[in-house]
């Protein structure tokens, strides 16, 4: 420390390129400090630096990664105490940290080593102009800073760790209890699912928020750790139909079991909504692009006789894009759709009577999804949680009915049979008993450019667009990415899936290759600094990677 302070002090009014002489290790009191990156200018991207704090000296012992659920809370934990240490002291940005929001995932902000702790963060180094101001920053590498770490890290309250790590434990649990009981959703009693507003994702606190309450029909009770045994609905595999009027929270609940792939913190309302992981959100996507697919389960028969076992397309339209959106899902190896009427393509979703009376089914190359998504559970063992205000079709081929009526659940799963059995259909279905076949793709790696210029480019711009080289990745439909760290991780594992695994590669061998390196060596082995600072990164699902690479445009399928 003594020789930061010796080298801040000689620097001291000098052009900004002399702050490279404080690159490098420094030894604190209890910490080291790793001055990995140096920003090139005041207006560059800030300083990336790393603290590294034994883990001894902290009191954490095996119990907080005693498993990848514990280990990741434990991560959560300090990177959620740093931020909200930070932000307390409101210095304008000089020192930040890729905090977490409201779901806890695996993140490079932090790492839980064998024998340390490694807090990476990024610090603004002070300048007048371009002119270093030695003093300040003297006082935000050696006050600061060890101030900052002093209250959020080595005085953490035990207690709250342990509370997150038991909670932790639970989500685990249901999780389990899912599985071994055929379930694909679990929302507690009590639960609070409106959120704040549309750009917030904490939840409305609010003296007319109703908490969330099972029908008694599809209550259940789970034993957990730590804690009495919890209740509330369970929807089991199958298809399963929300319904009701507007505003009366039906897409609310859907976008709460959307989110319930992810673990939630306490207090969120949503912390004991759990869902399958492998449950993937899809909708109409107009404009996308589409390289490849085997959308021929939906669509076929084109009037041009295009091969739609290999459908391509730079623009697709609603019911080609969510078609498309399905069967890649589907590849990726989702065992539940979840689908909102909403954002679905109408012509996609069901042709009611009179249509199919006017437009003969030879000249209409669209199977609606009604008339797959039985078969698309039988055949694949794929569930649906779908949306439905308008169209009681859906009724038909329902195994389980929920009815959202001023945001309190219903289960109308026989007064819908019984209304089937009394009004009938005058629709014919349009499909034969099977779903069709679901083609894994090859694609070439080569695709992917990384260069602009001289440079490799490959980074997140935000939650929703990944720049790779000359390339935008546009991911605005993709709902269930929560956070622009997901984003740069997605990009990252792309540039270094492709890297590693030759000319071609499969999806399947792509998204295979990515969870192995991630879970041998960390989310930090996809990051091109190794050994330093990696970069923001939180951990994505393997179904939002896929994502982004079916929608690179220069994508190229075997």
């Amino acid at each position: 420390m003594q020789q930061l302070i010796k080298t801040l002090d000689r620097i001291d009014n000098k052009g900004y390129k002399a702050y490279n002489d404080i690159k490098g290790t420094f030894q604190f009191q209890d910490f080291r400090l790793h001055m990995d990156h140096i920003q090139a200018d005041p207006y560059a991207s800030p300083s990336r630096a790393r603290v590294v704090i034994s883990r001894k000296s902290l009191g954490l012992d095996k119990d907080c990664d005693k498993t990848s659920a514990r280990k990741i809370a434990t991560i959560d934990f300090f990177a959620k105490e740093i931020q909200t240490e930070l932000k307390k002291r409101n210095q304008r940005n000089a020192i930040v940290i890729d905090g977490p929001g409201q779901e806890i995932i695996d993140r490079t902000a932090v790492m839980l080593k064998e024998n340390e702790i490694d807090i990476r963060l990024s610090i603004h180094l002070p300048a007048r102009g371009r002119t270093i101001l030695g003093k300040q920053a003297k006082q935000r590498l050696t006050k600061d800073l060890p101030e900052m770490l002093n209250s959020a890290v080595k005085q953490y309250n035990k207690q709250h760790l342990l509370n997150q790590l038991e909670l932790s434990d639970q989500q685990e649990a249901i999780r389990e209890y899912l599985k071994e009981n055929n379930y694909i959703t679990f929302i507690a009693n009590g639960s609070i699912l409106p959120r704040e507003s549309g750009i917030s994702n904490k939840p409305l606190r609010d003296d007319h928020v109703v908490p969330f309450y099972a029908p008694s029909s599809l209550e259940v009770e789970i034993e957990l750790p730590h804690r009495s045994p919890i209740k509330g609905m369970a929807l089991k595999r199958g298809v399963n139909i929300i319904v009701g009027g507007g505003y009366h929270g039906k897409s609310t609940l859907l976008e709460a079991v959307e989110r319930g792939v992810y673990n939630h913190r306490a207090g969120d309302g949503r912390e004991y909504v759990i869902t399958d992981e492998t449950a993937a959100k899809v909708r109409a996507e107009d404009g996308r692009s589409v390289a490849g697919v085997n959308i021929s389960p939906f669509i076929s028969n084109l009037p041009i006789q295009k091969d739609t076992r290999t459908f391509t397309t730079e623009n697709a339209s609603g019911s080609t894009s969510q078609a498309a959106n399905i069967i890649e899902s589907l590849e990726a190896g989702t065992k539940c759709l979840l689908m909102d009427e909403d954002t679905s393509a109408t012509n996609f979703m069901i042709r009611d009577g009179r249509m199919q009376a006017l437009v003969a089914k030879e000249k209409e190359p669209i199977t609606p999804f009604i008339d797959k998504v039985k078969a698309l559970y039988e055949e694949h063992d794929v569930s649906t949680i779908l949306v439905v205000g308008g169209a009681g079709d859906y009724f038909d081929v329902a195994d389980c009915v929920v009815m959202m009526e001023e945001y309190k659940p219903k289960d109308v799963t026989e007064e819908a049979k019984n209304i089937v059995k009394q009004f009938g259909s005058d629709r014919e279905k349009e499909a034969g008993a099977q779903f069709g076949e679901v083609t894994n793709r090859t694609i070439f790696t080569s695709s992917f450019h990384p260069r602009k210029g001289k440079k490799e480019k490959v980074s997140a711009k935000g939650r929703t667009t990944i720049m790779y080289g000359k390339d935008i990745i546009d991911l605005s439909g993709v709902e269930q990415l929560v956070n622009s760290s997901q984003t740069n991780a997605i990009a990252n594992m792309i540039r270094h899936a492709c890297a590693a695994l030759g000319k071609e590669a499969s999806i399947e061998e792509i998204l295979a290759f990515i969870e192995k390196d991630v879970k041998q060596k960390g989310l930090d082995s996809v990051s091109p600094f190794t050994g330093k600072h990696p970069g923001d990164m939180a951990m994505p699902r393997r179904f939002e990677v896929a994502a982004a690479i079916n929608r690179h445009r220069e994508l190229i399928v075997k």
